[in-house]
């Protein structure tokens, strides 16, 4: 089963053997999961190997050398794919984890409080860590920053301690929207297969998106307060990376939970191939947060930022940047120009180039204005031509017929790659490999156009997926994660 529901957790950017990529520690902890797994519902069975001990780090230093832009947040950090194991207490009673996603566990006094839960790959040494800090204070809470499945699963080993040890199971609180789209996702479960193979450039052919979830069991709509032992837990939703966004403010101990609202990067609101995000709502919602003075944020994603001036600028940058997206796409839209006119209309602002938690290294700040389109213009790109397209095959064969064959439009598409022009020559790779699409000749040359230009892409998410590209033709294919 577990081999079934393999986690996105590929680090394309080191490569699937590097030792600190999330495959790596993945493949290392599906030896032991079983056996745990078995352990903490109280069933006795022979034991699989655990996952070796490593030392954690540190994130609080770490936090700090990425606040000074001294973190190489593009590969060896990255955000989102680097996994950093064991847990760091942050400060007093607030103990942190960073496995694809950042999460968290406060003491309240009265019970843990998990602001997110992680993912499938984080459970076990979720439990390890909560256990070896507050050996017999139970998991009173948890809160759910969205229904993504890399902030969802430790709760379910808190559950069967609970049952165990004759505790009240956890109480996990989430927006209304997120059991729908658990539900969502168990309907599509072929369609997450794919994209997500995409775009961690997963070369498995077992890989499996997650059928089973831990649903909420408190749900709310605009806000929603709950008290805990010593603390305040306000709830707040807001629109973003999904529509069922919460962030949380707990005001005794200034900590703001901003769930993926804050990612130590381009926010993730262009992903090509998932459903509608929002970049204006999320400006909104950062913008919310301002006048709170939180002195600790916790991000969804990367390292958390400690001092009130840090976190206000982050959240001030990280705001007028998605604001600025917005306003620009918008205004070229008004205009009546096409996606493609839009596109090349809009730049990111200039003095937030530099700022170290504002870097494309996840999404692509291109792929942003895609989605505000997509919000405000539906699906056809402005181009005539397109209203009623011929199929994809018909429209190559004929350019390739024009150009004088297949041969011609692969030496050219060499051409163009080795002249730097990476996505032209994309273009025309695709061309032959839609009217000859068993060629041998195509596919090595698409391979190789791939991967250059994979190889230029600061965006792990673009990145990725031409590597995916560049993988299927290495076997052959158009698509490892398609039946065609």
């Amino acid at each position: 089963m577990w081999l079934q529901i393999i986690m996105i957790v590929v680090a394309v950017p080191f490569g699937l053997d590097h030792p600190k990529s999330l495959f790596a520690h993945f493949a290392t902890a599906m030896h032991g999961r079983h056996a745990w797994v078995r352990r903490v519902a109280g069933v006795t069975s022979a034991s699989m190997p655990d996952v070796p001990d490593e030392p954690a780090p540190n994130l609080l230093d770490l936090a700090e050398q990425a606040w000074r832009g001294e973190l190489d947040l593009r590969f060896e950090h990255h955000p989102v794919h680097r996994y950093y194991p064991g847990a760091c207490r942050l400060t007093d009673g607030l103990l942190g984890f960073k496995g694809i996603a950042g999460f968290y566990v406060v003491d309240s006094g009265d019970g843990l409080v998990m602001l997110d839960a992680g993912h499938l790959l984080d459970v076990k040494r979720c439990f390890e860590e909560v256990r070896r800090e507050w050996p017999d204070t139970p998991v009173a809470a948890a809160i759910y920053s969205h229904h993504h499945v890399d902030h969802v699963f430790s709760v379910t080993a808190f559950d069967m301690e609970a049952e165990k040890r004759g505790w009240p199971r956890p109480t996990v609180y989430a927006h209304e929207r997120v059991p729908d789209h658990f539900d969502r996702y168990q309907a599509t479960l072929g369609w997450n297969t794919a994209i997500n193979r995409r775009q961690f450039a997963i070369d498995a052919p077992h890989y499996r998106w997650p059928e089973s979830y831990r649903y909420p069991d408190v749900l709310y709509r605009r806000n929603l307060t709950f008290c805990r032992g010593d603390l305040t837990f306000e709830l707040t939703h807001g629109r973003g990376e999904t529509d069922d966004v919460t962030w949380t403010w707990i005001p005794e101990r200034r900590i703001l939970h901003t769930g993926d609202l804050f990612i130590w990067a381009v926010p993730n609101a262009g992903n090509p191939q998932k459903v509608q995000r929002y970049v204006g709502d999320w400006a909104d919602s950062l913008e919310r947060m301002l006048p709170l003075g939180a002195e600790i944020l916790l991000p969804g994603h990367g390292l958390p930022i400690l001092g009130a001036d840090r976190v206000r600028r982050a959240l001030q940058g990280t705001a007028r940047y998605m604001r600025s997206i917005e306003e620009q796409s918008v205004a070229a839209m008004n205009r009546g120009l096409s996606l493609d006119q839009v596109v090349q209309a809009v730049t990111p602002p200039a003095d937030l180039a530099d700022e170290p938690y504002l870097q494309p290294v996840y999404d692509d700040p291109s792929f942003l204005v895609r989605m505000v389109w997509r919000r405000y213009g539906g699906w056809w790109d402005g181009e005539f031509d397109s209203v009623v397209p011929a199929a994809k095959r018909e429209q190559a064969e004929a350019w390739v017929e024009l150009a004088g064959g297949v041969e011609r439009v692969i030496e050219r598409a060499r051409a163009s790659s080795a002249a730097g022009r990476h996505a032209v020559a994309c273009h025309l790779i695709e061309a032959a490999r839609h009217a000859a699409p068993e060629s041998a000749a195509v596919h090595e040359t698409r391979a190789a156009i791939y991967r250059e230009n994979a190889g230029r892409q600061p965006s792990s998410m673009a990145r990725n997926i031409l590597n995916h590209a560049a993988l299927a033709s290495d076997q052959g294919r158009r698509d490892l994660a398609s039946d065609d």
